[in-house]
């Protein structure tokens, strides 16, 4: 049987496209027709489908509001050539799998997964946004459904994947504040898990950020609170007399997609680079001395976020405009992926995959093709 036709699909009766203004779209807000859902038994995943949007229905005594076995990925879709394509999907599957089984959760068929998008992303087409910097943004997510409050692994679980229309992440640089008070993670601990637990840890730093004027905190590691980790949710790149640095990820941060495909770009492009410890002390003496050239995040939502200073006690690092003269491998990396994505440039690498004959339309009539369609 083939693997397209063992998920059903029940379209939409009504769009609700036509209630949305893609020139103005709040990032996470707005969420397309249908949605993709898988059930695991305990022993394996059946009922693969793709319905259109719901809430859930789930017990109080659900074991992912107690304990937390939840994971989730973060992916975008665009339109080639008018076809819409995923970016690395094959990469954000063995993370998600990686994930699970950090927080002892089954993993999930790789080619179901791909297929699954592939049908998801064809079906809700017209919801991805036609200009530059925007895209449709995919969750995939899994989480425990035991309905029993005592702390052990659920044994049975659901997979969804959703989508939505999204503009640009961060449509400024960003101000950050380097924390040496709260901790993202620790070695021996979920940093390198996609696990909701993770993010939910990081809101209150973030949020003393803001109030105090920054944009998002820049994470040290747990031991010394030295070596630099993360950037909010993004892993950070920094340019310093010539090098391109990134932290190693040495199991506490996550191991990003847009990352490795950066260090991918930058060594074909003759940049040296470096994968490795580094500190905030080093940072700032390479600001000091003059070789600090740039900074910035990087990430699926944002491709790259550059950063506009950072805070460090009472030292205030401010880096040059954004700009190509100034900021040229930051805005080099992220023009090429959105160049990629849109059909501007070739697929040299192999990184994009097509939605075209997904077989989703073969398992939709006319009227509910016509309904998914209308706008």
């Amino acid at each position: 049987m083939a693997l397209s036709s063992s998920i059903s699909v029940t379209p939409t009766k009504k769009s609700r496209i036509s209630t949305v203004d893609f020139s103005n779209i709040p990032f996470g807000k707005v969420i397309s027709d249908h949605m993709f859902i898988a059930d695991y038994d305990g022993k394996e995943w059946v009922n693969p489908r793709i319905e259109p949007f719901r809430h859930l229905e789930i017990s109080p005594a659900n074991l992912a509001l107690h304990y937390g076995q939840s994971i989730f990925e973060g992916m975008k879709a665009s339109k080639r050539n008018g076809e819409p394509v995923l970016f690395r999907p094959d990469a954000h599957a063995r993370r998600l799998n990686l994930s699970a089984e950090r927080m002892c959760m089954p993993t999930f068929p790789e080619d179901l997964f791909l297929q699954a998008l592939k049908m998801l992303v064809d079906l809700d087409r017209n919801w991805i946004p036609e200009a530059e910097g925007y895209s449709l943004y995919i969750r995939p997510l899994m989480f425990a459904t035991d309905a029993y409050f005592g702390v052990h692994a659920s044994e049975t679980y659901q997979f969804i994947i959703f989508t939505g229309p999204v503009g640009p992440y961060y449509p400024k640089p960003v101000r950050l504040w380097v924390e040496e008070v709260f901790t993202r993670a620790a070695q021996g601990g979920v940093g390198e898990a996609k696990c909701a637990g993770n993010y939910g840890a990081s809101l209150l730093p973030a949020q003393r950020a803001r109030k105090a004027g920054y944009d998002q905190v820049m994470w040290m590691d747990a031991q010394e609170k030295k070596y630099v980790q993360e950037v909010g949710t993004m892993n950070l790149f920094f340019v310093m007399d010539g090098k391109v640095i990134t932290p190693a990820t040495t199991g506490t941060i996550l191991r990003g997609i847009t990352r490795d495909s950066f260090l991918t770009l930058l060594k074909e492009w003759g940049y040296t680079t470096e994968d490795r410890l580094l500190s905030i002390a080093e940072i700032a003496d390479a600001y000091w001395r003059g070789t600090l050239q740039e900074c910035f995040g990087s990430g699926t939502a944002a491709v790259v976020s550059h950063v506009s200073d950072i805070t460090w006690r009472d030292r205030r690092l401010e880096l040059p405009p954004v700009d190509e003269k100034h900021r040229p491998i930051g805005t080099r990396l992220k023009n090429y992926i959105n160049q990629l994505r849109i059909g501007r440039i070739p697929d040299k690498y192999g990184w994009l995959y097509s939605c075209e004959n997904s077989g989703v339309w073969d398992l939709v009539g006319a009227s509910a093709q016509e309904a998914v369609a209308a706008d």
